[in-house]
């Protein structure tokens, strides 16, 4: 996991930056004269803010950022003024999941945003926050927002150094059809569940319950995602409370040496949450204890209580996915692979264009949109190629998938490749196999917008990049061809 391929040591980058922001802000917690509780909660809302804000362009993260305290300053007020009356403060947090979740419609800002107002409620119940204590939790809030944002946007800005990353559109709808409102409907459900349940279990820890069935239904949308990220977020806390038996429970909230743990969970957070989902509520476990010891009432059994809290809200998950709106992972999958298949169809359209002489038309950002949806196809397909998944059928179904799409990026770089060079240009023989790609991928999933030639059918010989340009094309004809294949299979079966 630590040996996985990191481009321009981007990950790194951004561990390191987590660290020192909301190191940063806990800082100035200290300095401003804050509790401990002031300070925990300005390093989880610093944390919040760096990890949770995803906008494509710097711009649009610190709009993001800055509307942060528009989303939760209120949720902490209702939190801790109704911290007292159990029945409406209950109700209350679930109308808070249901438009958090609602949110993620408008992309990653309303993500961002929901999941704040959502943690800010989560905050208030970990730490027993009453309306005395509002002032210092808004200028722990306030001061760690500032501080993180300094870092982020100021000293350290990772993002100015990058291209703008190509993000997929979600699969669309209207009502009951789009993604996002089920699951609002699916994760209320849950939380309903795992609250009640959680309540059962312990009267003060409840909320962890709560915690775990929303953090499950994070970026998933379809059954089969969620079962999983359930399943790997119990692995990750079972594993995680072993180690906080080993390093938090001896601590007693020594302050020094958990000051170093806590920063070590952070980079370790931020560093495995894009590529292992287990490794991350790892370290998110083994800081929670942390934060125990730090407030004073760490011991063994409140481990098991979290483990035992976590499996409930993971039941809570597993029981709304099946039972409320279920998205099915054929439903959610096939609709990735036909934007991925029409995306193969708009790179090649686009270096077509280009090959035939017209200098606008540029395949490279088509094609870094082509690999950010075959990730978002790989996500999806994840619960069908886990080596827990039964069905083996299905599994080879969905390997072969991978493959051909994997086939068919490669082709389409290549292509793009091939169209960049300014000697490439325009042979008759092109025309006809994009017309061969454009006639599979209507196969593959109906009429495209637009035919993949637009200038004129040139003329038959040899000319500079014609060659390489025909091999990718032969390529893409022939993955294209495979796929239909594995896609009617599982379309029978509803896979």
């Amino acid at each position: 996991m630590f040996m996985a391929p990191d481009p321009g040591l981007v990950r790194l980058r951004i561990s390191l930056r987590a660290v020192l922001g909301i190191g940063l802000a806990v800082a100035a917690s200290e300095l401003a004269g804050l509790s401990l509780s002031a300070s925990i909660t300005a390093g989880l809302a610093a944390l919040l803010a760096l990890f949770t804000v995803g906008d494509p362009t710097v711009r649009g993260q610190a709009v993001t950022t800055a509307l942060l305290p528009v989303a939760g300053f209120p949720v902490l007020a209702l939190a801790a003024t109704l911290h007292t009356v159990p029945t409406v403060r209950d109700a209350t947090w679930l109308a808070v999941v249901l438009g958090g979740v609602y949110a993620r419609r408008w992309g990653p800002r309303g993500h961002a945003l929901g999941i704040f107002a959502f943690m800010t409620f989560f905050i208030t119940q970990f730490l027993h926050a009453v309306p005395a204590q509002l002032p210092e939790l808004y200028t722990a809030m306030a001061l760690a927002l500032a501080a993180s944002s300094a870092v982020r946007f100021g000293a350290w800005c990772v993002e100015r150094r990058l291209p703008v990353p190509a993000v997929p559109a979600v699969p669309g709808g209207r009502g009951l059809s789009r993604v996002t409102t089920r699951q609002a409907f699916q994760t209320t459900a849950a939380c309903a569940f795992a609250m009640a349940a959680g309540q059962v279990l312990s009267h003060e820890r409840w909320y962890w319950a709560v915690g775990t069935a929303w953090w499950i239904f994070v970026n998933t949308s379809s059954r089969g995602e969620t079962l999983v990220r359930g399943f790997r977020r119990v692995l990750g806390t079972l594993t995680g409370i072993a180690a906080g038996m080993l390093i938090a429970v001896p601590l007693h909230g020594a302050p020094a040496p958990t000051a170093v743990i806590v920063a070590v969970c952070v980079w370790g957070i931020f560093y495995t949450a894009p590529l292992s989902y287990s490794w991350m509520m790892f370290f998110v476990t083994v800081m929670a204890g942390l934060l125990y010891g730090l407030l004073g009432v760490l011991h063994p059994g409140l481990l098991v209580l979290r483990l035992a809290e976590t499996g409930v809200g993971a039941l809570g998950a597993v029981l709304a996915v099946a039972l409320v709106l279920p998205v099915t992972t054929h439903a959610v999958t096939d609709r990735w692979v036909g934007q991925a298949v029409r995306s193969v169809h708009g790179c090649t359209a686009a270096a077509a264009r280009r090959l035939a002489g017209d200098p606008d038309a540029d395949p490279a950002p088509l094609a870094a949109e082509l690999e950010a949806l075959l990730g978002r196809v790989r996500f999806s397909l994840a619960p069908l190629v886990h080596p827990l998944n039964p069905m083996r059928a299905r599994k080879e179904r969905a390997r072969q998938v991978l493959a051909l799409l994997d086939d068919c990026a490669r082709e389409a770089r290549g292509l793009a490749a091939v169209a960049a060079d300014p000697d490439a240009s325009h042979d008759a023989r092109l025309t006809a196999a994009c017309g061969r790609v454009e006639t599979a991928v209507e196969v593959l999933v109906g009429a495209v917008p637009e035919r993949a030639v637009t200038a004129g059918e040139g003329v038959p010989g040899h000319h500079p990049g014609a060659e390489q340009a025909l091999a990718h094309l032969h390529g893409l004809e022939r993955a294209l061809a495979a796929l239909a294949a594995p896609l009617r299979a599982s379309a029978a079966v509803g896979a």
